[in-house]
C-alpha cells in the first residue's frame, strides 16, 4: 500500500534561504507557463505542458542565470509545469476553479527527484538532491522514495513523500460499529463511546481576530507587518493541527478495532448553506475524517461502508424500527411514541447506522461499500477485497 508521510525539517538559516530560493523559482516557473498558456490560448492556439516545458528550457531558462545558480535543483522547474497542467486537468473538467498565479508567501512549495534514482530515507537526517543533508525534528521510516515535495508553513519548512508499506491487518474485537457525526460531540459510536469535538477555530477565534486586525494596521513592507504576519501564520497552523490530530486519533481508533466501520454520506456543501451553523460544521473537518477512514481502513483492514444519505437514521428507532415524522434539530433525546424507548439522539443514530448493513430491505440503503483485505470466516478480523458499488 502506498502511503504518505509529512514531517518538519530542522533547518539552519542558510538552509532556510536556499529553500526559499527553490520555491521562488517553482514560483516563477508556474507564473510564467500560466502567463504563457493564456498568452497563446486568447491568439487562437491550444497549448499543453510539455510544449511550454520545451520552450522555457530551449529559450527562456538559458538565459536566466539565477536558476542555474550552484546549489539549485534543476527539476524544480518541471514539476511547476506538471502542477500547472494538472491545474487545467481539473479546471476543465469541473473539479476546480481556473488556475491563478502564485503569490509570494502563500503556499510556497517545491518538487524534487534524483533524475529517476530512489532516494533512500531514514532516521533524523536526509540527503536531498543538489541541496545535501538536512535534519528532521522526528525519524523517519527506512525506506526509499521517488521524489521529495517540500513546502513552507509560516517560517517553518515541511517535506512529505510518498512510499510503500505493507498493510497487515489487525485483530478487530468489534464487528460492526456505526458513526454519527456531530457539532457537539464530533463522533458518537453505537458501541457508547464518544469523542468530543475540540473546537480550533471557535476556542482560539478572538486571538485570531485580534491579530488580524493588527496586521491590518501595520505599515505594508515594514517588518512589524512581516513578522505579525509570521506569527498569524503560526496561530493559524495551531487551529489546524489541533483539528488533525483529533481526527487522526478517531479515525485510528476506529479502523483498527472495528471489522466494519458506517458512516452517512453528509451533504457537507447543503450544511454549510446554514450561516448560523457554517463556521461550526467547517470546524469539524467532516470531509477529512471520512477521507482518513478510506486509506486507514485499507490499511488496518477494515471496511467502510457509506450510508445513503437519506437514511433516516436519526428519526427512526433504534428499538422497534417506528419512524417519526418530523424531528427538530433542538431534540437531543429521542423519545419513541410506539413502545416508549427512550435514548440519547446521537446514539439512536450511531445504532441505527450499525443496523443498516443487516438484512435484505436495510442492503439498499447503503450508497457504496470500500473493501479492503481478505476476511476470515468468522468476520471478525476484516473483509473480502471486493469493491462492491
Amino acid at each position: 500500500m502506498l502511503l504518505s508521510i509529512k514531517t518538519k525539517l530542522k533547518l539552519t538559516y542558510v538552509q532556510k534561504i536556499v529553500m526559499s530560493k527553490h520555491a521562488g523559482i517553482a514560483r516563477f516557473t508556474y507564473n510564467w507557463g500560466l502567463a504563457t498558456w493564456k498568452s497563446l490560448y486568447s491568439d487562437g492556439f491550444k497549448p499543453n505542458k510539455f510544449l511550454l516545458k520545451k520552450f522555457f528550457n530551449n529559450e527562456v531558462k538559458t538565459s536566466l542565470e539565477w536558476i542555474k545558480e550552484k546549489g539549485i535543483c534543476q527539476k524544480i522547474t518541471q514539476y511547476a509545469f506538471d502542477q500547472l497542467g494538472d491545474a487545467y486537468a481539473r479546471f476543465f473538467k469541473g473539479l476546480g476553479g481556473f488556475p491563478r498565479f502564485k503569490k509570494k508567501g502563500i503556499n510556497d512549495s517545491f518538487t524534487i527527484d534524483a533524475s529517476g534514482k530512489p532516494i533512500p530515507v531514514g532516521g533524523v537526517r536526509i540527503k536531498l538532491p543538489t541541496i545535501g543533508w538536512v535534519k528532521t525534528y522526528e525519524g523517519l521510516p527506512h525506506t526509499t522514495t521517488t521524489k521529495l515535495s517540500i513546502s513552507r508553513v509560516a517560517d517553518d519548512w515541511y517535506i512529505a513523500f510518498a512510499y510503500e508499506q505493507e498493510c497487515k491487518p489487525t485483530p478487530k474485537p468489534v464487528d460492526v460499529v456505526g458513526v454519527d457525526l456531530g457539532i457537539k460531540e464530533l463522533a458518537t459510536l453505537s458501541t457508547g463511546v464518544t469523542f468530543p469535538n475540540p473546537k480550533a477555530y471557535k476556542k482560539n477565534i478572538q486571538k485570531l481576530k485580534r491579530l488580524s486586525k493588527s496586521l491590518a494596521r501595520k505599515i505594508k513592507g515594514s517588518n512589524n507587518r512581516h513578522k505579525l504576519k509570521i506569527k498569524l501564520a503560526r496561530h493559524h497552523n495551531r487551529v489546524a493541527n489541533i483539528r488533525k490530530d483529533s481526527l487522526h486519533k478517531v479515525t485510528h481508533y476506529l479502523c483498527k478495532n472495528h471489522a466494519l466501520v458506517v458512516v452517512e454520506d453528509l451533504n457537507v456543501s447543503g450544511m454549510m448553506s446554514n450561516h448560523k451553523l457554517a463556521q461550526s460544521i467547517a470546524d469539524c473537518g467532516f470531509y477529512e475524517f471520512k477521507r482518513q477512514l478510506e486509506y486507514k481502513c485499507k490499511k488496518f483492514g477494515s471496511k467502510l461502508v457509506v450510508a445513503d444519505r437519506w437514511y433516516p437514521s436519526s428519526k427512526t428507532c433504534s428499538n422497534c424500527g417506528c419512524k417519526k415524522e418530523t424531528l427538530l434539530l433542538s431534540e437531543r433525546v429521542y423519545s419513541c411514541e410506539h413502545c416508549g424507548h427512550v435514548i440519547d439522539r446521537d446514539l439512536n443514530a450511531a445504532i441505527n447506522l450499525s443496523h443498516c448493513v443487516a438484512g435484505e430491505k436495510c442492503l439498499a440503503r447503503v450508497k457504496r461499500v470500500v473493501a479492503t483485505s481478505e476476511v476470515p470466516k468468522d468476520g471478525a478480523s476484516g473483509v473480502s477485497r471486493r469493491a462492491l458499488a
